[in-house]
């Protein structure tokens, strides 16, 4: 079927959802300052990605093959026990697996870009993240079979440069969300889309790193599984990167106190919690500080407890922050572009902590950032990893309301729930609970 959009002529197949139409992103390049309003500058690119874009435009029947097979996902145990082997073979299976999962994980991801509604589809920040996922797909599919370690060199670096290309994702989503929310109609459509997108991602960052890190020898490490991962040291790292954040922010900070099982050490992958904690805890010290702001010296702490079992630990962040007004409680899990205004609601503005207190570190002359005033952005005492660079160091989505929603959807992701309880005038308790990973009971699968 066709239709006609402005002077433009688009290919709508029957099996395309209504409210959306199956575009060809070179169709779609061409209709971008329709849709978004915003002139779109051709970024340069290398003439070989530019021709195979060009051509994927109008050749997908490669994605769409690869979109309908299964991906095959594998629990931690898996990783953790496959080992080491003298004679690195494990690297090469590893190399080998990526080599066909990734470009199905991508595929996946692509067909969803096509069922977005049409509107959204045609905004160039979510646009250009479609195209980043083809010509991925591409440079993958394409790729050499990997049948040395001369091969997997070649993929591992491959690999290395894909994970640099997107590091951006999250923050152009968010972008490209934003500028599209007044014409979403319905929300739950975008909130699946979200949910699935960003976990996929975590999935595949998790693969692709654990693959990188097989490489590496580091002690207590299997690629990225920690094998006697200390969560009390992991709570107090980001409980300190936190309190130097809120610090540079209102020039205080509360302090944070860890309680219960804190001597509990097992196997379990620090990555996901390095989202997810920053989150939690900017988002607890914030309420905090601006709820004692007149009397600072006297703050209450912020409270963490953690509680171990032998199916999963729940780590509990208790504050003194006022709680939350009851006409916010049901936006809090939500994605920001729920209010549909031309102006974002204030009460949704404000529910993501971290956005409010990152923007304050990273807000400099055009956005450039604490270089050009007085104070230094804050460092964690603790090395970081390259993942939290992109989201609490200089990731653009702070501030769009991503934080809370898409802890949860990797908390559930990972098996496990994030959940809260408020008290307004008092404070709020929240409760992020996750599987045990060392394989006594059934787990989640990356």
């Amino acid at each position: 079927m066709l239709r006609t959009v402005g002077k433009s002529l688009f290919v709508c197949p029957p099996h395309h959802p209504a409210g959306s139409l199956e575009l060809c992103p070179a169709v779609l390049f061409f209709c971008r300052p329709r849709c978004s309003g915003i002139p779109y500058v051709p970024q340069p690119r290398d003439k070989s990605v530019s021709a195979r874009s060009v051509i994927s435009f109008y050749n997908q029947s490669a994605i769409d093959v690869a979109a309908e097979k299964p991906s095959v996902r594998l629990t931690p145990t898996t990783i953790l026990y496959a080992g080491k082997s003298p004679d690195n073979s494990h690297i090469l299976r590893s190399a080998q697996y990526l080599y066909k999962e990734l470009p199905v994980r991508v595929a996946h991801r692509i067909r969803d870009f096509r069922h977005l509604p049409f509107i959204v589809g045609c905004n160039p920040t979510i646009l250009h993240v479609h195209e980043l996922y083809i010509r991925s797909f591409h440079l993958l599919s394409e790729f050499p079979p990997v049948e040395d370690f001369e091969s997997e060199e070649k993929y591992t670096k491959l690999v290395k440069d894909l994970l640099d290309d997107h590091k951006d994702v999250v923050t152009l989503l968010a972008e490209g969300f934003r500028e599209s929310r007044k014409h979403i109609k319905e929300y739950k459509v975008i909130q699946d889309f979200l949910d699935r997108m960003l976990t996929s991602r975590l999935g595949i960052r998790m693969l692709a790193q654990h693959h990188i890190a097989l490489h590496q020898e580091k002690p207590n490490y299997v690629g990225i599984v920690c094998t006697q991962m200390s969560l009390k040291k992991i709570i107090e790292k980001w409980a300190d990167f936190s309190r130097q954040v809120c610090e540079y922010k209102y020039g205080f900070a509360p302090r944070v106190r860890v309680l219960g099982h804190v001597g509990v050490v097992f196997p379990y992958i620090p990555l996901p919690l390095d989202y997810i904690l920053p989150e939690l805890l900017k988002n607890a010290m914030r309420a905090t500080c601006e709820q004692h702001a007149d009397n600072p010296v006297n703050m209450p702490d912020v409270t963490v407890t953690i509680a171990n079992n032998d199916v999963d630990f729940i780590i509990r962040i208790s504050d003194k922050g006022g709680g939350m007004p009851r006409e916010i409680l049901e936006k809090v899990m939500q994605y920001h572009f729920t209010t549909c205004g031309s102006e974002m609601d204030p009460a949704s503005e404000n529910l993501d902590g971290l956005g409010t207190m990152m923007s304050a570190m990273n807000d400099g002359p055009n956005g450039a950032g604490p270089m050009y005033g007085k104070r230094q952005q804050p460092k964690a005492r603790n090395p970081v990893s390259e993942d939290l660079v992109e989201f609490v160091g200089r990731s653009g989505s702070n501030g769009f309301g991503f934080g809370l929603p898409t802890s949860r959807a990797y908390a559930e992701y990972l098996g496990g729930s994030l959940t809260y309880n408020t008290m307004q005038g008092i404070g709020t308790d929240v409760y992020l609970r996750l599987r045990h990973i060392d394989g006594n009971y059934e787990s989640f699968r990356i």
